[in-house]
């Protein structure tokens, strides 16, 4: 833990300390970009360890805000967008090319290409306290980190006895990296050899990198992944449930809507066709969210849960957990809200009707009270919780930003366009112009 350490501007510099002090509590940080006050201050639980100005981008290339993590550091890194402009002390947030890095022209209002900059000594410092995985959170107003209580929260469990059943839990692999691949079966394999057990433990060791839990509203491909395999169980032969339209599942989707003299024309995947699909299945209706775990910027795996009122956004959250105590079976959650908007089309499309309020104190709990989680699903989680596991819950998914090498990345989309800022001229150097 970093909370009894303090730096920042006026503050014990980081410089002084060792890099390893910082290293290791640096899962639980947030680091939190006000682009309203162009700021950016560090949080390790409710402590503030650092604060600096920093400097956004300007009209026409305007920061994203959201939910991002740091995926990678050079103490030395050039632009390969501008001119190979250097950018020192760089840490990556997407590999699209926004990142954190000293800049010699720190202004106070937004003047980067899209980068965030800070101010030498400070990106020097921030780059001492930090690791990859650590989140970094964008948005215009400040937030602050909050402790949450609530019973849908993740919490870690004993370990089981050895020979103990885990789970049969059929649970998919993620599909952003490869949807092809096979359904994964989560069960208990008894060792037969020392070999077998070695492994085991340097995957129990693994394990103990904090996990990333998306929970967002179930999108097309998982909808028709799952039709296909409860079609190919009534016999009409879907092909792979891989989320994917091919002839054979269009095939079979034809044949069950004739079967049940539905509607052939209309949108593939009607509301009709899935009550009635579900029904023959002897299944209950189809699930309305998905939770997917991310851990070392790979998926481990997603499942489908429920969200109660789904007319009802549930607002994009990010929450952190901190302290956790297997043998105490208890952990600490503290959580911020950020405002997101959503256009009227993505709406419709998630069958939303009523938006969320980012400035109700309780939104975060309010969303949770509508999540249902399988307990099965919620074992395995809490058996691999540890310091730093982050929860993001939103309604529209992840960015496309998300993919090989990254955590889930969030982007959030403000509830007006503000008005094109007008920086003052700034002489440039011509040294860091990201």
């Amino acid at each position: 833990m970093l909370r009894q350490i303090a730096f920042g501007i006026g503050l014990l510099s980081a410089a002084m300390l060792p890099h390893a002090a910082w290293a290791e509590g640096a899962r639980t940080l947030q680091i939190i970009i006000s682009k309203n006050k162009q700021s950016m201050t560090v949080y390790d639980g409710d402590m503030v360890v650092a604060t600096s100005r920093v400097s956004t981008g300007k009209s026409g290339h305007e920061t994203p805000g959201g939910i991002f993590s740091i995926l990678e550091k050079r103490k030395y890194h050039e632009s390969n967008i501008y001119s190979n402009a250097p950018m020192p002390f760089m840490q990556r947030l997407t590999w699209s090319g926004i990142a954190l890095h000293e800049s010699d022209s720190v202004p106070s209002y937004p003047a980067s290409h899209g980068c965030i900059r800070m101010p030498g000594m400070f990106a020097k410092s921030l780059y001492k306290m930090t690791r990859r995985g650590v989140h970094v959170i964008v948005s215009d107003a400040p937030v602050t980190p909050a402790r949450i209580d609530h019973p849908a929260l993740f919490a870690p469990r004993k370990p089981l006895p050895d020979g103990a059943l885990v789970s049969d839990l059929e649970l998919r692999p993620s599909r952003i990296d490869d949807p092809s691949r096979p359904v994964e079966v989560a069960m208990h394999v008894m060792p037969s050899s020392p070999g077998r057990q070695a492994k085991q433990t340097e995957a129990k060791e693994e394990d103990t990198a904090p996990l990333r839990i998306l929970i967002h509203r179930r999108g097309e491909r998982e909808i028709l992944r799952d039709a296909q395999a409860l079609l190919t169980e009534l016999g009409f032969d879907a092909g792979t449930p891989d989320g994917v339209a091919g002839p054979k599942t269009r095939s079979a989707i034809a044949g069950f809507k004739r079967w049940k003299e539905l509607p052939q024309k209309g949108p593939l995947l009607s509301p009709a066709f899935l009550t009635a699909l579900y029904r023959s299945a002897g299944k209950a209706e189809p699930p309305s969210g998905q939770l997917m775990v991310r851990q070392n910027f790979k998926p481990l795996f997603e499942a489908p849960i429920g969200i109660r009122q789904p007319e009802r956004a549930l607002g994009t959250h990010f929450l952190i957990a901190d302290k956790v105590d297997r043998d105490a079976e208890s952990a600490e959650w503290r959580t911020v809200t950020l405002a997101n908007s959503m256009a009227p089309r993505t709406m419709k499309r998630l069958g939303i009707t009523i938006e969320a309020n980012p400035y109700d104190p309780d939104a975060a709990a309010g969303a949770l009270d509508r999540i249902d989680i399988p307990e099965d699903v919620r074992e395995r989680i809490d058996a691999l919780l540890s310091d730093g596991t982050s929860l993001t819950i939103t309604d529209d998914g992840y960015s496309p930003e998300t993919g090989k090498g990254t955590d889930f990345i969030t982007i959030t989309q403000p509830a007006s366009t503000p008005a094109a800022a007008d920086p003052k001229p700034v002489k440039q150097s011509g040294k860091w112009k990201g």
